[in-house]
């Protein structure tokens, strides 16, 4: 999987399960191509939602949604995500 199939994948799932604004999804590889833990094919994602769906709730229990929605990703190909939420 390339990180522009991943990123399709990904904002089709949270927007099918969560109504959003505004989503940008930024692709952070590059920063970490030289740490020690950096995995070929695992890539790191940042996620700036805007979602009045989601400010209703705490932090904790809005990331953890989005954690649930992109498990398999998650599990497969992202080695690190970064959510903003506004």
């Amino acid at each position: 999987m390339n990180i522009n199939e991943l990123i399709a994948i990904v904002k089709n799932k949270l927007e099918a399960e969560i109504v959003i604004q505004d989503l940008k999804i930024e692709d952070k590889s590059f920063l970490h191509k030289n740490h020690k833990g950096h995995q070929e094919g695992k890539f790191h994602i940042k996620l700036i939602i805007n979602s009045d769906e989601l400010t209703k709730t705490s932090k904790i229990v809005s990331t953890k949604r989005i954690y649930s929605i992109l498990y398999l990703e998650l599990k497969e190909h992202i080695h690190s995500i970064q959510i903003l939420l506004s």
